[in-house]
């Protein structure tokens, strides 16, 4: 006798595909040539985009800044620097511009920074005039540190500054930007440094000899006696002179030099005179 046995719904044929082998072999190249043009069209976006963005206002240089000078005027500052205004605040190359600003002989150093939007801001440290040098027949300008600025002229009337001898160069040297001898010019800035806090005293001081590097000389506003100071203690030896002057003047009308170099003991050469005679002032 058959039995029939009720079918179990819950039970059905796995209908299962074979898996396909090596399916990531297989490319699609439309797909590929689509998603190509794709890519191709965002980078030239981003190209066209990168063009306007830089030669835009805030990033080009359309304004210029100055401080520091003094002497030198913005114009003078502003013409070394022809043709900066204009160019990209990104590219542009500000150690180059900074070089030009050094070759003018009135800066010492110079600083260029960026300054968003369109802004370059610039900073120059003048060199400061300390005395003109007598060299040969011409007259130079001399800085702080000893070396030449320029050659004086009318133009630079205003500068009312001592006249230093004996540095020890030729014109065409000075001229041509050579140094001068550096123990002169270092007795020269030594003496002209210690009169900084004694301004009353550097108004007095209208020349300066330092031919003997170990022995400056100065000669007094209104007075012709030659004072030797050494080579240390400038201020108050010639505040000792000024304190000495009428008295000295007083026994010895005419006198060729002064030598304060000896302590208390002031020694008195005359004019005319075969040897040099000791006072006990002081």
């Amino acid at each position: 006798m058959k039995v029939s046995a009720p079918a179990d719904k819950r039970f059905r044929r796995a209908h299962a595909s074979p898996a396909r082998k090596h399916a990531w072999l297989r490319v699609s190249w439309p797909k590929v040539a689509r998603a190509a043009v794709v890519i191709a069209i965002v980078l030239f976006g981003i190209y066209k985009a990168t063009g306007p963005v830089l030669s835009a206002r805030a990033l080009t240089i359309g304004r210029i800044t100055v401080a520091g000078n003094a002497r030198m005027s913005r114009g003078e500052v502003l013409s070394l620097l022809e043709g900066l205004q204009g160019r990209s605040m990104v590219t542009v190359n500000l150690e180059e511009w900074r070089q030009r600003l050094l070759t003018s002989p009135w800066v010492a150093e110079a600083a260029i920074r960026r300054v968003f939007p369109g802004t370059v801001a610039v900073v120059v440290a003048e060199r400061q005039p300390m005395g003109i040098a007598r060299i040969g027949e011409q007259l130079y300008l001399l800085d702080e540190r000893g070396g030449v600025i320029d050659e004086f002229g009318p133009n630079y009337a205003e500068f009312d500054l001592p006249i230093i001898d004996g540095l020890g160069v030729g014109p065409k040297a000075a001229g041509a930007g050579q140094p001068i001898d550096p123990a002169r010019a270092a007795l020269a800035v030594r003496l002209m440094s210690s009169l900084q806090a004694r301004p009353d005293l550097a108004k007095r001081v209208s020349q300066i000899d330092v031919s003997d590097v170990r022995d400056a000389a100065v000669i007094l506003r209104n007075d012709t006696t030659l004072v030797r100071v050494g080579e240390g203690q400038f201020a108050e030896r010639i505040q000792s002179y000024v304190d000495l002057a009428p008295a000295l003047k007083e026994r010895i009308p005419s006198i060729d030099y002064v030598d304060l170099r000896f302590g208390e003991r002031v020694y008195v050469r005359p004019q005319s005179s075969g040897g040099l005679k000791a006072s006990g002032y002081r």
